[in-house]
């Protein structure tokens, strides 16, 4: 959607052939992502990425293409509406990886901050910058000198924190932000002891809906704890050596009774 608009702005700016050109090659890259993505997402990720394609990249982007070309007929006009909009865009774009930074705080590691996205925003974001300069346009100027602040700051925080030794409580903090990388560990709780008729105790076990791998949305719960344990070569009992026949057997009739 940005590239588009982007191309658009180049298209109608006297000058604007090279904002134009690179745009539009990003455009269709973008495109090209979009299309693979659709293809080969997960079901439900598909459904989902195609209702936002919809909105955003067909209709949002349609109806500023109309507004623009239909509505808007002094040249000025047409570059300082599709301006305001790029660069509002520009800038979201530039400030996506922010969101990691709390977590680089938190975890203090950089184990999951995008180090290659935070560089190469911040040479673009120069770039364009100097760019906007030479030709003075504020639309490209306000928004490139924002992102070249925001990439600096993100580079900052890597140099900061990169020689630390992975943090301790890192995974810890991503679990309690995401959920558990670990499904089959995290899908089983412990419980209290019950006793069965024999008067033995067995263990009563408790099927978890945690999350399953990060971000929680990257695996569908419909992939259920049997579809897991299938795909694990090994038997219950080398498993869970230490356990009995009748514990097993009350897990897995606790399994068949929460599956779908």
């Amino acid at each position: 959607m940005s590239t588009s608009l982007w191309t658009l702005y180049g298209l109608m700016k006297p000058g604007g052939f090279l904002i134009m050109t690179v745009n539009g090659v990003g455009a269709v890259l973008q495109f090209i992502y979009i299309s693979l993505y659709l293809i080969y997402a997960p079901r439900e990720m598909k459904i989902k990425t195609a209702k936002l394609a919809a909105i955003l990249d067909v209709g949002f982007l349609g109806t500023v293409f109309a507004i623009t070309l239909l509505a808007m007929h002094k040249l000025s006009l047409r570059l300082t509406f599709i301006g305001i909009i790029c660069a509002g865009l520009t800038i979201g774009v530039y400030a996506s990886p922010l969101l990691v930074m709390g977590l680089v705080i938190k975890t203090k590691s950089v184990e999951y901050m995008p180090f290659s996205l935070s560089f190469f925003l911040f040479v673009n974001a120069g770039v364009w910058s100097v760019y906007a300069v030479l030709i003075k346009d504020i639309y490209m100027g306000v928004p490139n000198v924002i992102g070249f602040v925001l990439g600096s700051s993100q580079l900052i925080l890597y140099a900061i924190y990169k020689n630390k030794s992975k943090s301790t409580n890192s995974t810890d903090v991503m679990e309690e932000e995401y959920g558990s990388a670990h499904p089959i560990k995290q899908s089983i709780e412990m419980q209290a002891h019950d006793h069965n008729d024999d008067g033995n105790k067995v263990m009563n076990v408790r099927i978890m809906n945690r999350g399953t791998s990060l971000p929680k949305s990257i695996i569908n719960q419909q992939y259920s704890l049997r579809k897991l344990i299938r795909t694990v070569s090994l038997g219950p009992y080398d498993v869970l050596p230490n356990w009995s026949d009748d514990a097993i057997s009350n897990v897995k009739r606790n399994i068949d009774d929460d599956l779908p």
